[in-house]
């Protein structure tokens, strides 16, 4: 747990470490999706949780237009 109160998963310390290591950068998303591509070409095991994140952030603004 955070010093919040908030929960923190396992996989939390991975976002922080790139948020730490990267987060000053500037990427474009098509960057990202080469990024995504290649990892899911590495380990094909992780091809729906990734092709699932890369379908979230495709439509984020689309939860915004139904309100």
């Amino acid at each position: 747990m955070t010093p919040d109160g908030e929960r923190v998963y396992f996989t939390d310390r991975g976002i922080e470490e790139l948020e730490n290591r990267r987060g000053e950068e500037e990427v474009t998303l098509g960057w990202v999706a080469d990024q995504l591509r290649t990892f899911v070409d590495l380990n094909p095991d992780f091809e729906v949780p990734v092709e699932r994140l890369a379908t979230w952030l495709a439509r984020l603004d689309d939860e915004d237009e139904d309100e």
